[in-house]
C-alpha cells in the first residue's frame, strides 16, 4: 500500500485566513508577539492508487479549485518546495490521534470509493510552517491553540511513513477482577485507577454481590454497574437519602428529587384533572406535553461540561449531537425541530500567565464550544433559537455547557413498550473507542491530570451521520417496524441496552457490533461512546423490513442480541459468556446515598449607595451594557442558523436592525399551523452566593417572565431544571442544592408550572497544585438553569421587545423593591451586600396573568422584561433594538421602598416586572386587562434618539441610544 499527502493550500491570491487567526489568537493569549506562520490542511491516504489516480482524486474532489490548490506526493517525500518562505524553520503536523473520530476522513473515503477504487484508510492533518519562535514559545503555542493532547497527536517534522490501520484483532481474553478479598483500602484503590468513580459503600455492596455468587466479576461486569450507578446515570445524590437543616428547619429526604421537584409535578397534574396537558415526565428521555390534536412536544436539556473541559469543539460538538438525540429516542421517535443552548465561561480576557496546569484558556473554550454547537445543529439542519452566556471566574476549570432540543412527536407515538423476544437493533454510527468512561469520567471532579488521564472520554461527532439516521428512522417509525427505541449517550449500549431491558431481561452478542476499526475488546465495545448510534427493540418478523429500509438510505442496522424474559442481563463474545447480571441489582441494587446536608445563610451587610448625580448614573448604565454578562453575544448567535425549516417567528435578535437581544424565541412546529411553542431561560448564578433559594426562585421567575414576555399563555408553561454544583459530599455545598431544589418545588407549585423533565451535572470543581505544592480548588458558583417551554395559539399576536412607535405610551408592571444584592450595579461598582432579589408568587400570577391578557388584547406593541440591569438596562435595550428614543420619569414608579433613590429605581433586578409599549388609544384597555397587577404610566417613546430619565424636576439621564448601543456590542465583538 502506497501512503499519499495531499496538501491543500489557499490559492494564489487568497488570505491564509486560518494563519491570519492563529496570529491574532498568539497575541490575545500573551504566547508570541512576532509569530510568522503559515498553514495548510490535507489528507494521509492510504491506497494502492497510482499517481494519476490520486491526483485527479485531488482535482475532482478534495479541493476547491476556486480558491485552494493541492500538491500530492507520497509520505515521506517532503514537499520541500512548498515551504512557504524561509522566514519558518519549523514544520508541525497536527491530526487526529489513533482511534478519535475523524469525520472528514470517513466521508473522504466513501467519497474516494464512489470513483470506482476504494482506499483502505484516510486521515486529516493540519499542517504548520512556524518561524520567530524558540523551543519553549513553540511548545506553548502547539499546547495552547494548535493542538488538543485529549485528541490530537503531533508530528514535527516530514511526516512518517506510518501506516493508517487504528488497530488489529486480538486473540480473546476473559478478564476478570479480584474483588472479593480486596480491603477497603484496596477496594477505594480500584475504584479510583479503574476510573469507576464509585463510593466505598457502592465498592462494597459489589463485593457483596459477587461474594455471595462465589466468584469475581468480568472487567465487563464491573464497567456495566460503574456506569449504570454513576452520578451522571442515576443522579444518585440528588435521589438520595438526605438530612437537612438550616436555621429555621430539618428535613429528612428517601429521595430529595422525588420529593422536591417530582412531587410538584404530580401536585400540578393532579390539580388539573382532566385538563392535564402533562404527557410524559421523567421516565422517557425528554419530557412530553400536549401541543394539538395530532402532535405532542418534547423537551430535553443536557450538559456536556467535563467532555468540554477537555476539548471544547468535541465536548460540546457531541453534546448537542447527543441531547438531539434524546427526543429521537423519546417515545417512538420525536422530529428534531428546534435547538437551545446556554454556556458558563471565564472571562475571555483571562491572563494567560494565570491558568492552572491542565486548564485550557478561556477565550480558547469559548471559541471551541461556540463552534462545536454551530457546526452540528446547522449541518443536521435544525435551528438554534435561544439561549444564554454568563460569565464568572470560577467557571475557569469547568466551563458549563448545557444543550437543550425541542421535538415534535405525533400523539400516536408518544409511548413505548419492548416486548419479549423483541431483537435488539444497533442503527447509525460505529463503534470506535470514542468516550469510554465518559459517563463515569463526567461524575467526577477534574484535576490538572485529566486531560491525560481521561481524553478518551471525549467523543467526536458525525452530524451528517446523525441526520442519516434520524431521518430513515422517522421512516421506520411512521412504518411501526419497532416497539422501542433509545439513543447510545451516556454508558452506550451498557446503558441502553440495559436501561430497555430491565423490566425483561437481555442477551447480547457484543461480537456483532459494527467497529470503525479493529482490536476493540469486549468491554470496549460494550462502553464506548461512539456518537450517532440508536438502539431499536425490533420484531422478528419486522426485522428484514427494518434492515432493508436502513439500507436503502445508506445508514447501518445490526442485530446485537434479544430481549428475553429472564430478568438477566447476558452478554457474550463469540459464543463466550463475558458477563451475566442479574437486573435487579443493576437497577435497584445500588446502596443510596446517604449524606448531611447544611445551610447556613451568609452574612451581608447594607448596601451603600452612590449619590443619583447624572453622571454617576449615566456611567453606571455604559458599565453595565458593556460588562460581559449583559453585552451583546451577537458574535455567537449570528453563527448559528436560525431560520432553517422554516418555523421560526420570533428570532434570537430583532429590531430594525435585528440586532436588539430577544426576550425569547417563538417557532412554529408545524408549518400549515400558526401555533407555535415559545422557549426562554433563567439563571442568576450572582443570587445563589447570597441564598440559593431565591436563585433559584429568581431563575424560575426569569424564564417564566421570558416567555411572558413575548405571548406565552402562563397557564401552560413547561420548565426544566439543569443543575450544576460543586462537590456534593461536603454538607455545606449539598446544603444549597437541596435548598435550590426547594425553590423549585415551591415555586412550580404556586406558579403552576410543572418540572417535565432535568438533569444534574455534580463535582464540577477543578483541584491542582500551585507552585508551592499547595492544593487549590477551583469550584464554580452553585449554577440553576431554568428554560420553559410555553405555547401560544396564534403567533401573530406575539410581541417583541424593540421600540416601535413615537407617541406610544410606556408602561412598567410589577413592583420594584430594595433589592440591589447580587445585581449588576453592585458589580460594576464593587458594592457586597444588600438584598437579594425574592420572588411574590401572589404577585406574580397577577402579574403573569395581566400581562398575557393585554397582549391577547393587542394592547402592546413592545414588551420587555426587566432582568440583568433592572429599568436603564431595559429601556436601554428597547430603544436601541428600535432605533428610537425615550423620555421615563420615576415619580409614579410602583415600589416598596421606603425612601426611593434613583440608584434603586433605575438598578433594582427586582423580579416580575416588564415595560410595555402601549399606543395611546390602547392605554385604557391594556390598563383593564393587567387587572390586580401594579403598573405605572412612566413615559413616552420619543422622536429623538436619547434615552432621558427625569426623576422630579432633574434629568438624571440623557443618553444618545447610539453610544449606549455601542458600548452594548462592543466587548464580543469579535
Amino acid at each position: 500500500m502506497t501512503l499519499w499527502e495531499v496538501d491543500i493550500y489557499p490559492a494564489s491570491g487568497h488570505v491564509d485566513r486560518l494563519a491570519a487567526s492563529i496570529v491574532a489568537d498568539a497575541e490575545d493569549l500573551q504566547i508570541a508577539t512576532h509569530l510568522e506562520i503559515a498553514t495548510a490542511h490535507g489528507f494521509l491516504v492510504q491506497a494502492d492508487f497510482d499517481a494519476d489516480h490520486i491526483k485527479l482524486l485531488a482535482d475532482q474532489l478534495l479541493v476547491d479549485n476556486v480558491v485552494q490548490r493541492a500538491v500530492v506526493a507520497q509520505a515521506g517525500e517532503a514537499i520541500m518546495a512548498e515551504t512557504p518562505s524561509s522566514l519558518y524553520d519549523r514544520l508541525i503536523y497536527v491530526m487526529p490521534k489513533p482511534g478519535v473520530m475523524d469525520p472528514v476522513a470517513q466521508s473522504t473515503q466513501a467519497a474516494i470509493a464512489d470513483f470506482g477504487q476504494p482506499a483502505e484508510a484516510v486521515r486529516t492533518f493540519h499542517k504548520y510552517w512556524i518561524g520567530g519562535l524558540d523551543d519553549a514559545q513553540t511548545e506553548r503555542l502547539v499546547t495552547k491553540l494548535l493542538a488538543n493532547d485529549s485528541v490530537e497527536q503531533v508530528i514535527y517534522g516530514p511526516m512518517d511513513l506510518e501506516r493508517l490501520s487504528f488497530g488489529k484483532s486480538q486473540p480473546f481474553e476473559l478478564k476478570t477482577i479480584n474483588i472479593r478479598s480486596l480491603d477497603d483500602d484496596h477496594l477505594q484503590l480500584l475504584s479510583k485507577e479503574g476510573q469507576l468513580y464509585l463510593t466505598l459503600v457502592e465498592m462494597q455492596t459489589i463485593q457483596k454481590y459477587f461474594q455471595e455468587l462465589g466468584r469475581d466479576p468480568t472487567d465487563i461486569e464491573l464497567e456495566t454497574v460503574a456506569q449504570t450507578w454513576s452520578e451522571h446515570c442515576s443522579h444518585k445524590t440528588l435521589a438520595g437519602k438526605i438530612a437537612y437543616k438550616d436555621e429555621k428547619q430539618e428535613l429528612h429526604f428517601d429521595n430529595m428529587l422525588k420529593e422536591t421537584i417530582f412531587a410538584a409535578t404530580q401536585q400540578i397534574r393532579k390539580s388539573l384533572g382532566d385538563d392535564d396537558w402533562c404527557v410524559s415526565v421523567f421516565k422517557d428521555n425528554a419530557g412530553i406535553v400536549t401541543f394539538n390534536d395530532e402532535y405532542n412536544v418534547c423537551f430535553k436539556v443536557e450538559t456536556h461540561n467535563h467532555p468540554s473541559a477537555l476539548e471544547p469543539y468535541g465536548g460540546a460538538n457531541t453534546g448537542i449531537g447527543g441531547v438531539i438525540r434524546d427526543p429521537m429516542g423519546t417515545g417512538m421517535g420525536a422530529k428534531p425541530v428546534c435547538n437551545t443552548d446556554v454556556f458558563c465561561f471565564a472571562p475571555p480576557e483571562t491572563d494567560p500567565g494565570s491558568l492552572p496546569q491542565g486548564v485550557l484558556h478561556p477565550r480558547r473554550v469559548m471559541k471551541g464550544v461556540v463552534s462545536g454547537v454551530r457546526d452540528y445543529g446547522n449541518r443536521m439542519g435544525i435551528p438554534t433559537v435561544n439561549g444564554a452566556v454568563y460569565f464568572d471566574e470560577r467557571y475557569l476549570g469547568n466551563p458549563l455547557v448545557y444543550c437543550g432540543n425541542v421535538g415534535l412527536i405525533p400523539v400516536d407515538k408518544s409511548f413505548k413498550e419492548v416486548q419479549p423476544n423483541d431483537l435488539i437493533v444497533a442503527v447509525g454510527g460505529r463503534t470506535g473507542r470514542d468516550g469510554i468512561h465518559g459517563a463515569t469520567f463526567s461524575s467526577a471532579e477534574l484535576t490538572s491530570e485529566s486531560e491525560s488521564l481521561s481524553g478518551g472520554a471525549v467523543q467526536i461527532g458525525n452530524a451528517i451521520t446523525e441526520k442519516m439516521v434520524l431521518d430513515v428512522l422517522l421512516e421506520a417509525r411512521d412504518r411501526n417496524l419497532y416497539n422501542a427505541v433509545t439513543d447510545c449517550g451516556a454508558g452506550g449500549f451498557s446503558s441502553a441496552v440495559g436501561e430497555m431491558g430491565e423490566e425483561l431481561g437481555a442477551e447480547v452478542w457484543l461480537e456483532k457490533a459494527p467497529l470503525k476499526y479493529e482490536g476493540l475488546t469486549y468491554t470496549e465495545i460494550w462502553i464506548s461512546e461512539a456518537q450517532e448510534r440508536m438502539v431499536l427493540a425490533v420484531p422478528e418478523e419486522k426485522w428484514p423490513e427494518l434492515q432493508a429500509l436502513f439500507a436503502s438510505e445508506g445508514s447501518e442496522a445490526v442485530v446485537l442480541g434479544k430481549f428475553v424474559p429472564t430478568g438477566n442481563l447476558t452478554l457474550t463474545y463469540n459464543g463466550n459468556t463475558v458477563g451475566q447480571l442479574d437486573m435487579r441489582f443493576l437497577h435497584d441494587g445500588r446502596p443510596p446515598i446517604v449524606r448531611d446536608a447544611v445551610f447556613t445563610p451568609p452574612t451581608t451587610q447594607p448596601l451603600t449607595l452612590n449619590g443619583d448625580d447624572g453622571k454617576s448614573l449615566g456611567d453606571d448604565l455604559r458599565k453595565i451594557l458593556s460588562s460581559l454578562n449583559v453585552a451583546s453575544k451577537e458574535w455567537i448567535i449570528r453563527q448559528y442558523d436560525h431560520e432553517v425549516q422554516g418555523g421560526s417567528v420570533i428570532k434570537p435578535l430583532v429590531g430594525v436592525q435585528n440586532d436588539g437581544p430577544s426576550d425569547a424565541a417563538v417557532v412554529r412546529p408545524v408549518l400549515n399551523s400558526r401555533k407555535g411553542i415559545v422557549l426562554s431561560c433563567g439563571m442568576n448564578p450572582y443570587f445563589g452566593d447570597f441564598d440559593p433559594y431565591d436563585m433559584a426562585a429568581s431563575a424560575i421567575d426569569e424564564a417564566l417572565r421570558n416567555c411572558v414576555a413575548v405571548g406565552a399563555d402562563p397557564a401552560k408553561i413547561a420548565i426544566l431544571d439543569n443543575f450544576c454544583w460543586g462537590y456534593t459530599d461536603r454538607p455545606e455545598t449539598l446544603g444549597t442544592l437541596v435548598r435550590a431544589a426547594l425553590a423549585c418545588r415551591d415555586l412550580a407549585v404556586a406558579l403552576g408550572t410543572p418540572f417535565i423533565s432535568g438533569k444534574d451535572s455534580l463535582n464540577n470543581e477543578f483541584s491542582y497544585f500551585d507552585e508551592h505544592g499547595d492544593k487549590k480548588t477551583i469550584a464554580i458558583p452553585s449554577t440553576l438553569l431554568i428554560s420553559a417551554m410555553g405555547q401560544v395559539d396564534d403567533v401573530s399576536t406575539c410581541v417583541t421587545m424593540d421600540l416601535k412607535q413615537s407617541g406610544n405610551r410606556l408602561y412598567l408592571v410589577g413592583l420594584t423593591k430594595d433589592e440591589l444584592g447580587g445585581s449588576h450595579w453592585s458589580v460594576v461598582n464593587d458594592k457586597l451586600g444588600g438584598q437579594v432579589p425574592q420572588v411574590d408568587t401572589d404577585l406574580a400570577k397577577k402579574v403573569f396573568g395581566g400581562i398575557h391578557a393585554a397582549i391577547q388584547a393587542k394592547t402592546v406593541r413592545a414588551c420587555h422584561d426587566l432582568s440583568e440591569g433592572g429599568l436603564a438596562v431595559a429601556v436601554a435595550e428597547m430603544a436601541f433594538a428600535g432605533g428610537i428614543g425615550a423620555n421615563i420619569s420615576l415619580d409614579d414608579i410602583p415600589h416598596r421602598l421606603e425612601s426611593p433613590s434613583a440608584v434603586q429605581l433605575l438598578y433594582s433586578e427586582s423580579n416580575t416586572r416588564f415595560v410595555c409599549e402601549v399606543p395611546e388609544e390602547s392605554a385604557d384597555a391594556f390598563e383593564a386587562a393587567l387587572g390586580d397587577a401594579p403598573f405605572a404610566h412612566i413615559g413616552q417613546v420619543a422622536e429623538h434618539k436619547e434615552l432621558v430619565v427625569t426623576h422630579g424636576e432633574t434629568t438624571l439621564l440623557d443618553e444618545p441610544i447610539e453610544l449606549l448601543k455601542q458600548a452594548w456590542q462592543a466587548p464580543l465583538n469579535w
